[in-house]
C-alpha cells in the first residue's frame, strides 16, 4: 500500500515542479528573445542500501527550445535581432560576460550600450561604449559606426563591432536570470558569421496555446494523483479493519 502511495505522492509533487516551468513559459511569452524550456517526466527507480523497493516519479528540464522566436519591427536602429543562430554577449550582475538572443538596446547617460535589462553589451574591444553622435549605424555584421556629434555626413567613423558568439548548443545552459552560459565556463570568441538586422527585435519563442494546454492537463494529473491517495488511505485502512479481531 504504501508503494501505491508514494508512487502518488510523488508524482503530484513532480507536477507541480512541472506546472511551474510551463507558467514561466507562458508568463514569458511577451519577453524580448525568450527561449521556452522544455519538460519531460520519467520514473526513477529509489535506491538504498539494499535493493530498489520503491519508483517515484520525477519532472526534469532536459533543455531549451533555440528556435528563433518571430521577427517584429521596430525602426529603432538601436534594435537588433540575430538572423539564424548565434547569440548578443553582455556583463551580468557579476561582471562576467553572459550571452541573450534580445537585443532592444539603448546608450546610457555615460555612453555605454545597454539591453532593456540595463545590462552592458560587449564589443569584440571590450563593453561598448558609443561617444555623443548625429547619426548611427549597424551592419549585418554587428559593426557600429557613427557620425560624431558635429560632424558633416561623410564623416562615418566605425566605432567596434557587437560581440557575438555561436557557441555549440549542447554546450551552453540557461541560468536563473534568463541568460545563456557555457557549462564549462571557458572563453567564447567573437564568431564571424553571425549576421543581425537594424531595426527588429525577436519575440518570444513560447507557444502560448500549448503551454496553457499543458498547464491544464497537468492540472487534471495532479487532481487524480490526490484521488489515488485518497483511494490508498481508504484501502489502508479497510486493510486494518480486516486484521482487527
Amino acid at each position: 500500500m504504501d508503494k501505491l502511495l508514494y508512487v502518488a505522492m510523488t508524482g503530484a509533487s513532480q507536477m507541480m515542479n512541472a506546472q511551474s516551468t510551463h507558467a514561466n513559459n507562458l508568463a514569458n511569452v511577451d519577453t524580448q528573445g525568450f527561449k521556452a524550456d522544455f519538460v519531460q517526466a520519467r520514473s526513477q527507480p529509489l535506491y538504498g542500501e539494499t535493493f530498489a523497493t520503491r519508483v517515484f516519479s520525477q519532472a526534469e528540464q532536459p533543455g531549451t527550445d533555440f528556435a528563433s522566436g518571430p521577427m517584429q519591427q521596430t525602426n529603432n536602429p538601436l534594435d537588433m535581432a540575430i538572423k539564424g543562430e548565434g547569440f548578443f554577449t553582455v556583463l551580468d550582475e557579476q561582471g562576467e560576460e553572459a550571452f541573450t538572443r534580445e537585443g532592444s538596446f539603448f546608450v546610457d547617460v555615460n555612453g555605454f550600450m545597454r539591453n532593456n535589462k540595463g545590462q552592458i553589451a560587449m564589443g569584440n574591444a571590450g563593453p561598448m561604449i558609443i561617444p555623443p553622435y548625429e547619426t548611427l549605424e549597424i551592419g549585418v555584421d554587428g559593426s557600429v559606426s557613427i557620425r560624431p556629434l558635429g560632424q558633416d555626413a561623410t564623416a562615418l567613423v566605425e566605432i567596434d563591432r557587437l560581440k557575438m558568439v555561436n557557441p555549440e548548443l549542447e554546450q551552453i545552459e540557461k541560468s536563473q536570470d534568463g541568460l545563456f552560459r557555457r557549462k564549462d565556463q571557458d572563453f567564447e570568441p567573437p564568431a564571424a558569421g553571425v549576421r543581425v538586422q537594424s531595426g527588429f527585435t525577436e519575440g518570444s519563442n513560447v507557444n502560448p496555446v500549448h503551454s496553457l494546454l499543458s498547464i491544464m492537463s497537468l492540472s487534471r494529473q495532479f487532481e487524480l494523483s490526490m484521488k489515488v491517495m485518497s483511494q490508498a488511505e481508504t484501502m489502508d485502512q479497510a486493510s486494518s479493519q480486516l486484521l482487527r479481531p
